[in-house]
């Protein structure tokens, strides 16, 4: 049947990865959204098996931009030049301020 077989698995298969990596104009798109916006912070997304690091930057008003950043040491370095608040995702969750940006704006959910 096969179900134990002793031939060994994926030893030859390469790990795919399902989504781009970080690149500098993904860390530039961060920073431009920085210098052009008050308020911001930082929310750290890990890695996932689909995509590579992330950080969504929000402002004041709740305007937001999601970017890869490769690692958390970048997106650290990064929150660290601009003097930027920094905050894990999964622990801290996402300000109201976003969800109120969103109902407002529609048209960014169609990306």
């Amino acid at each position: 049947m096969g179900w134990f077989s002793r031939r060994s698995r994926g030893t030859d298969a390469a790990p795919t990865k399902l989504d781009r990596e970080a690149t500098w104009e993904d860390l530039a798109a961060l920073e431009a959204f920085v210098t052009s916006r008050r308020g911001v912070e930082f929310y750290l997304e890990p890695e996932t098996t689909a995509t590579d690091t992330t950080v969504v930057a929000i402002a004041h008003d709740g305007e937001w931009i999601r970017r890869r950043t490769g690692s958390p040491r970048a997106a650290g370095s990064i929150a660290r030049k601009h003097a930027v608040p920094l905050y894990e995702a999964a622990r801290t969750g996402y300000p109201e301020r976003m969800r109120a940006w969103n109902r407002a704006h529609p048209e960014r959910r169609a990306r």
